[in-house]
């Protein structure tokens, strides 16, 4: 858990300077205006200012710093709303091609597309250029509130030793997607005319009923949980990596597989594009044996 060391007054050195820098740029305007505005101007005049550093350097949202978030919000709105696969710079229109948008009744042009990822390696793990590789782990949850206190104990501080263990950045993802129960129904009810009893059968299309009536009633949610591991340093460093995370997550009773390159590159996909929903032929990528003892996650 990267968090920024605090440096003097519980702040960090971040915060150390918004406020430094406010201060002497105050002063450098008193020193200035001392001879000709009134000290309480002067100060009411500060006060709005100084709040306003405060808040920005103090201040968080959505886990930033308050002067990160900003600075984000700032980047958001500066950077082009079109984005193409391009490997060098966008061409321009024709000249003979106007619009209405745009300065000068010209449309803006979209910019290339840069994505952190250049590829998939023959070893599943992301190819990330001169950042590194990462590797790719899909895990199963554990039902926590179903365990005594000593083996929440237990749970817990097998995790603490893989987060513990990790030598490089670590991410783990948790996406929901809806789960389609018709076409398991449909494949019971195709099935069921050839089951060796009549009771067997008659179960089967009860049970295909129940997933239907289930499947309008509800909205199922699947959790689909993945660990990405990143380093620097070389392809088989970072697949032992997440080699490692598996059989440390294993401590935690959690079912845990590294993805192939297939599995890996739909897990991109999916993140790219959630609202997407997985195929009903097969189950999420990589997913691993689910966890049977509740519902309940760590």
């Amino acid at each position: 858990m990267e968090r920024a060391d605090r440096i003097a007054f519980g702040l960090t050195g971040r915060q150390l300077v918004i406020l430094t820098v406010t201060g002497l740029v105050l002063y450098a305007a008193w020193t200035a205006l001392a001879t000709v505005v009134p000290p309480l101007v002067f100060i009411a005049c500060a006060l709005p200012i100084v709040g306003t550093a405060f808040f920005v350097a103090v201040g968080r949202r959505d886990g930033l710093g308050l002067d990160v978030w900003l600075l984000a919000g700032l980047r958001h709105r500066r950077a082009p709303r079109r984005l193409v696969p391009s490997e060098g710079p966008v061409t321009p229109a024709p000249a003979w091609i106007s619009t209405t948008r745009g300065p000068g009744d010209r449309l803006p042009l979209p910019a290339p597309l840069r994505l952190p990822a250049k590829g998939i390696t023959a070893d599943g793990l992301v190819d990330l250029g001169p950042d590194g590789t990462t590797g790719l782990v899909a895990a199963s949850t554990v039902a926590f509130g179903l365990r005594t206190p000593a083996e929440q104990n237990g749970l817990v501080a097998g995790f603490a030793r893989w987060l513990h263990s990790l030598d490089g950045p670590a991410q783990i993802l948790v996406r929901a997607q809806r789960v389609d129960l018709t076409h398991v129904a449909d494949r019971i009810l195709a099935q069921a005319p050839g089951l060796p009893d009549p009771a067997l059968e008659d179960a089967a299309r009860s049970h295909a009923a129940f997933l239907d009536d289930l499947a309008a009633r509800r909205e199922l949610l699947h959790r689909h949980v993945t660990v990405a591991v990143r380093s620097k340093r070389s392809p088989g460093h970072t697949a032992h990596q997440a080699a490692e995370t598996v059989r440390a997550l294993s401590g935690c009773e959690v079912a845990a597989s590294v993805l192939d390159p297939a599995d890996a590159a739909a897990t991109l996909a999916g993140a790219l594009n959630p609202s997407a929903a997985p195929s009903p032929s097969s189950p999420p990528p990589g997913r691993p044996v689910p966890d049977t003892h509740g519902d309940e996650q760590l």
